[in-house]
């Protein structure tokens, strides 16, 4: 029976990631060649390591296999780092859906801003220079800082921004000194689980689109009404599955393989329903508790940011980017099937802390 015989481009490989070690073997010296020895067994366990690795995440991504929270931590943050230069390059400093009222309209970075002042609206803010507008705001999941600056503008508040990526942190912090908000605008590294901030601290907690990577949801929405100040509003506007109905105790196994593609490249936990958000919050007693599904003013999104990856500077960023950037981007494909199968819900949550 012939012997098996390993691959060229295998062989290649091996050749080139030892080449060092084989060249530096020497009779001269008994010493260097343990030495090189101990290196190259380094090195093959290194290899046989990565490729394991490797095959591993391709196995689980394959199978769409959910990943624990730590993982969770670790890829959204090495995901926005490595992506979000690119977004800001074609899409600017918000990274958020955008307004579509009406649904015709193309101007997709006022469409970005007007989802902010909307929401704010929706919510019950009031305008700026009226009374009762914030003055102590968090931005939790924040971006590069994009609703921070625009809301410390607005009502000349001060802001603090949280996310997981360094990227972020700094870029939302060179943006602020360049648009000179620095003095009321600052970006850190922090667990929006374990935020670093004082009970009741702000009067003003924001959380857009960060909501759905929170692995225990329960924990995310004790720290929301942790860090509110009595009197103060939260305003949670998130992507949500649809709402269960009467009878129903999941969803559909061929909706929950759709969401588990969609964790799978966008570093999700599993989803939950605006009515799971509500139930939390009137737990903890929340007063005034509002909600919407503005599912159709985000629709057209989707498809102007599909339509946008495919120029040649978003395909050539996609390439410099990497893996997890191009699967994201594939990933937008399933995000607009999921909208439009009515799955996927753009979940619009306010309310306030009681008075003291």
């Amino acid at each position: 029976m012939p012997r098996p015989r390993a691959s060229p481009l295998l062989l290649a490989a091996v050749a080139a990631a030892f080449a060092p070690s084989i060249e530096a073997f020497s009779p001269s010296s008994s010493s260097a060649v343990v030495e090189n020895a101990a290196a190259f067994r380094s090195r093959s366990t290194r290899l046989q390591m990565g490729v394991g690795s490797a095959a591993r995440r391709v196995r689980d991504s394959v199978l769409s296999k959910e990943r624990n929270r730590e993982d969770l931590k670790i890829g959204i943050a090495g995901f926005y780092d490595r992506s979000s230069k690119l977004w800001e390059d074609i899409w600017g400093e918000h990274m958020h859906h955008g307004y579509y009222v009406p649904e015709d309209r193309t101007d997709h970075i006022q469409a970005q801003i007007d989802m902010i002042d909307e929401s704010l609206k929706w919510a019950g803010v009031p305008n700026e220079g009226e009374p009762g507008t914030p003055s102590k705001v968090v931005d939790v999941g924040c971006g590069i800082g994009g609703s921070s600056r625009h809301i410390a503008r607005k009502y000349g508040a001060s802001t603090k921004g949280i996310t997981l990526s360094p990227y972020q942190a700094q870029r939302g912090n060179e943006l602020a000194s360049e648009q000179g908000l620095a003095d009321q605008c600052e970006f850190r590294v922090a667990d929006a689980l374990d935020m670093p901030f004082d009970d009741e601290e702000f009067d003003l907690v924001w959380s857009f689109e960060s909501g759905e990577h929170m692995p225990d949801k329960t924990k995310f929405v004790d720290e929301l009404c942790r860090v509110v100040a009595p009197g103060g509003r939260i305003i949670l506007v998130t992507w949500c599955h649809r709402d269960l109905e009467e009878g129903e105790e999941s969803l559909t196994k061929k909706e929950e393989k759709l969401l588990a593609k969609i964790n799978r490249a966008y570093y999700l936990p599993r989803w939950c329903s605006v009515d799971d958000y509500v139930k939390l919050l009137e737990e903890r007693g929340a007063v005034g508790i509002k909600r919407d599904d503005w599912s159709y003013t985000i629709a057209p999104f989707w498809k102007a940011v599909i339509k946008s990856s495919l120029s040649l500077k978003s395909v050539v960023g996609l390439m410099k980017s990497g893996f997890s950037t191009i699967r994201g981007a594939y990933a937008m494909f399933l995000m607009l099937k999921g909208f439009n199968m009515g799955l996927i819900k753009f979940g619009m949550i306010t309310c306030q802390k009681p008075e003291v």
